[in-house]
């Protein structure tokens, strides 16, 4: 991911600190992509798509992300780009080199969690809040985690039953998480 300016901290593209990008030379982005691009080839949108179906539960990227790290990539030799098909789209697939790059990434620390949730900031500054703000943010916060807990169940349920215990063990984090944000909002207080 950027730092707070936006930049990617892959080297090459940033100027200054490295702060944030691991030893292995690739930030968590770059190494997603990777770790994505080791079912076979894809484009900057099936990339996209790969995340949000199988990482968006518990990681985050967006599409500006994705596309400004796809030429670092390229560029450092991580993976090599596909003949253009419809729309001028291109695949990318990963070369070796981003193979030994992902997988000394993978063996890295991973660093300490990042936690950034907008409705506990506004729950901090809640005594600026009316009441009935307050109870349709935790409306709509109840309604969100309650979608999303429904909806990484099933994930769960389909990785499981693909034989994918890695990956619904990773989504097993998103569960935990939803049914976490759902007790925390039972208890948070109205004003």
């Amino acid at each position: 991911m950027g730092g707070e300016n936006g930049k990617s901290w892959t080297p090459g593209r940033q100027s200054g600190s490295l702060e944030g990008m691991a030893e292995s030379g690739v930030n968590p982005t770059a190494a997603a992509l990777l770790g994505l691009l080791h079912d076979g080839p894809m484009t900057g949108g099936q990339l996209m798509a790969a995340a949000e179906r199988r990482l968006a539960p518990y990681w985050s990227m967006t599409r500006s992300q994705v596309y400004r790290e796809l030429p670092v990539l390229a560029e450092r030799g991580f993976v090599r780009l596909g003949k253009p098909g419809p729309r001028m789209s291109q695949p990318y697939a990963i070369t070796a080199a981003g193979k030994r790059t992902f997988s000394r990434w993978l063996a890295e620390n991973p660093g300490r969690d990042t936690i950034r949730n907008p409705v506990a900031l506004r729950i901090a500054f809640g005594g600026l809040h009316s009441a009935s703000q307050l109870k349709n943010l935790y409306a709509m916060a109840n309604e969100y985690h309650t979608e999303a807990l429904t909806a990484v169940r099933e994930q769960v349920k389909n990785a499981k039953k693909e034989g994918d215990a890695y990956d619904a063990s990773a989504l097993e984090f998103a569960v935990a998480y939803h049914k976490a944000a759902l007790s925390w909002l039972k208890s948070a207080p109205v004003g």
